[in-house]
């Protein structure tokens, strides 16, 4: 579960991690109220869970109670990247003098809690490790042994901080990664921590995502999923008991393990198509679940074609394609299909499907070949 920046930063005050005073509001009045108590001059911060807030207009300094009304009702309803504001953050102003990027995640293929640390904060940490590599200190943590003051003081000089910064980020990262552990995080990152021009080094934003294998031991993450604005089409999947992730490509995805549906993404990328979603039905592929799924991707009005990649291993090929021929009789398709099924009893399997293949259902012996004639169909 990801938290909102407010959330996020309440959730980091309970570790100790300074962040800076101020007040969540869903209305102008309640806006205002939030900047005369922060004090000014203040920032008017939209919550929504996607970057680039600040280019659409939803991060503005504010010099008076005035303007804080102004910038809280041109905020509050505002559409960014598909996102609703439905609640504005309001902080007083940080003084910044440098800027900085610390994070804390699961490394799953080395079985070590991985730190990330860079002088070069404020911008997306995808974009310093693609421009400048070197500028970002990694940390391998034992999750057993944990993380130290010490170890945390050389991380910080090994990633060129400035000195005035390095025992306040110090301190920082040890109750970050305290958070991160104990508070059951996938993800805690700070982005921008800044140095300001008093010497002080605080988190002027928090991303934190939750794990929600933890929840029993969080019943106050309830108040969290409260707050949820879940896409309707997660939502719909997690009813019919799917693994699926809304994306904002044009090719629906249904995919037989996590594995290759990431790799049918990529494929897809590659045929120079993009993909509307993932979804992984896993082992089972009988009709309930194909029909399922393909009513999920039939919701999305964007797809306009969808991409059936199955290798059956236990899971059996003609079964598969039984399930979908069930499945297509229960759900009216509004985009082609393209299938590609490989695997356990492949053969007989096509040969199940091969009377009802036409210009829109159509099989490919290859995934490549079934990516590129699914970017082709929906016109990528």
């Amino acid at each position: 579960m990801d938290l909102f920046e407010y959330q996020g930063k309440q959730y980091f005050s309970r570790f100790g991690i300074p962040v800076s005073p101020g007040g969540v509001a869903e209305t102008v009045d309640e806006a205002v109220a939030a900047a005369d108590a922060a004090g000014y001059p203040c920032v008017v911060k939209a919550q929504v869970k996607v970057g680039g807030r600040g280019k659409a207009g939803g991060i503005k300094r504010a010099a008076s109670s005035e303007e804080a009304r102004t910038h809280a009702a041109a905020i509050l309803g505002m559409d960014i990247k598909g996102h609703v504001v439905r609640r504005v953050w309001v902080e007083r102003a940080s003084d910044i003098a440098r800027e900085y990027y610390a994070s804390f995640t699961l490394d799953r293929a080395n079985k070590v809690h991985l730190g990330m640390l860079s002088a070069e904060g404020g911008v997306e940490i995808e974009h310093v490790a693609e421009t400048n590599p070197d500028a970002i200190a990694k940390l391998a943590i034992d999750p057993v042994r944990g993380l130290d003051l010490g170890t945390a003081r050389r991380w910080v000089a090994e990633a060129s901080l400035d000195p005035a910064a390095r025992e306040q980020t110090a301190v920082i990262l040890c109750d970050l990664y305290r958070c991160y552990v104990e508070g059951d995080c996938d993800l805690a990152e700070i982005n921008p921590l800044v140095l300001t021009s008093t010497g002080t080094v605080h988190a002027l934003d928090a991303k934190v995502t939750l794990d929600d294998n933890a929840a029993f031991r969080h019943p106050e993450w309830a108040e969290y999923a409260a707050t949820e604005t879940e896409d309707p089409r997660e939502k719909m999947a997690k009813e019919r008991g799917l693994t699926y992730i809304g994306l904002e490509g044009t090719v629906g995805i249904i995919a037989n393990g996590a594995g290759l549906a990431m790799s049918t993404l990529d494929v897809v990328n590659q045929a120079g198509g993009s993909a509307a979603n993932f979804l992984d039905i896993g082992g089972g592929a009988n009709a309930d679940v194909m029909a399922a799924a393909l009513e999920v991707i039939n919701a999305d009005a964007s797809v306009r074609s969808i991409f059936v990649n199955i290798f059956g291993g236990i899971t059996k090929v003609d079964e598969v394609a039984q399930g979908i021929l069930d499945a297509l009789g229960r759900v009216d398709i509004k985009a082609p299909i393209v299938l590609r099924l490989d695997g356990t009893n492949a053969a007989a399997g096509r040969a199940l499907l091969a009377p009802h293949l036409s210009d829109r259902l159509v099989a490919e012996t290859t995934m490549l070949d079934a990516a590129a004639r699914a970017v082709a169909l929906a016109g990528s």
